[in-house]
């Protein structure tokens, strides 16, 4: 007998980390709420350019910070332009279809940000150096971000009433934000490392945008610092799990034991060929028997995704790859042994 669930999603849950291919929003919207019937997710398209990739969509969220694209990047602005608009009508556009194919749903609906840290990383100061070497601009950032998040969560509500909002910050740069490893932007030096209090805050602060609904915290890269983010407060953490080594062993299993799920990317994110879905999971299986926890919580716990979001995959193997996930995570409540 399983145990029962603890996160609004249940049991045997499956969703997307975000991206997905081409540029039909209505396409989109239509493949993920079909794939993924009980936890869909908002789909991104950064295949339409500057404004729909992951920092202009964020980007188009904030509240009183605008920027604009540069030949290296987003950079900050005066006041909003027209790469800002674009990025707000794509929100819009994807809003829209989203609402189309959500009549009448209830349940969890996940929606992406980029969470503060990764932003800062990438956006830039109007002299051409990431947010992150200023430390006022970067509270200023979060600040930003939480405020403009209150608004977008608040807007998804409004358009799907039956939905639990379940809000994701893509962090793929935290780790190098916190070992002092980004780079300048001349490239010949690198900027000096975050103090950890200093990360947790403001993850702390945009977190509670969420006004109490979950938030997943989403990095495809390695070292993920599961212990701060549980620190932080994450309802769970989403990572790729081909990129687990050894060492994340004991942090995974103190997350467990501590309530925190797990959004364990095992399907590959670009094309290939899809084994049975029990075996996607085996690695999840074999870690779990190896941490000695409990076979009943494995499908409470963990929710299955990609590895990473579907952006370079083709259309077809997107559907594929969705409805794997949905499939392989059946497979962990059906035989969590």
């Amino acid at each position: 007998m399983s145990e029962k669930s603890r996160f609004i999603w249940g049991t045997a849950a499956a969703t997307g980390v975000g991206s997905m291919p081409g540029g039909d929003a209505r396409e989109a919207a239509k493949t993920v709420t079909g794939s993924l019937e009980a936890f869909p997710h908002l789909p991104e398209l950064p295949a339409r350019g500057p404004g729909a990739d992951m920092l202009g969509r964020t980007i188009g969220l904030l509240a009183e910070l605008y920027a604009h694209v540069e030949p290296s990047g987003w950079r900050l602005s005066d006041r909003p332009g027209r790469d800002t608009r674009r990025a707000r009508s794509w929100m819009g556009e994807d809003l829209d279809a989203l609402e189309e194919f959500t009549q009448g749903f209830e349940g969890p609906l996940k929606v992406q940000a980029v969470g503060p840290w990764t932003l800062a990383t990438g956006l830039e100061l109007r002299g051409g150096e990431a947010v992150l070497s200023d430390a006022g601009a970067c509270r200023d950032l979060a600040a930003s971000l939480a405020e403009g998040l209150r608004g977008h969560l608040a807007e998804v509500r409004r358009r799907v009433p039956g939905a639990e909002v379940v809000l994701q910050l893509d962090e793929p740069s935290l780790t190098p934000v916190l070992s002092g490893r980004v780079r300048s932007a001349s490239g010949y030096r690198t900027y000096n490392a975050v103090d950890r209090v200093v990360v947790e805050g403001a993850l702390r602060e945009v977190f509670a945008a969420a006004g109490g609904a979950p938030v997943i915290v989403h990095s495809c890269a390695p070292e993920v610092p599961f212990a701060l983010l549980r620190r932080a407060g994450a309802t769970g953490i989403s990572f790729d799990f081909s990129l687990l080594t050894e060492r994340d062993g004991e942090s995974i299993g103190e997350a467990v034991e501590g309530g925190t799920a797990l959004f364990a990317g095992v399907v590959p994110g670009t094309d290939t060929a899809l084994s049975d879905p029990a075996l996607s999971v085996m690695g999840v299986r074999t870690l779990w028997r190896r941490l000695g926890l409990s076979p009943g919580s494995l499908a409470t716990s963990v929710a299955v995704t990609p590895s990473c979001g579907l952006a370079g995959a083709s259309p077809a193997y997107a559907r594929s790859a969705l409805a794997h996930c949905a499939r392989a995570a059946r497979s962990l409540a059906d035989n969590p042994e």
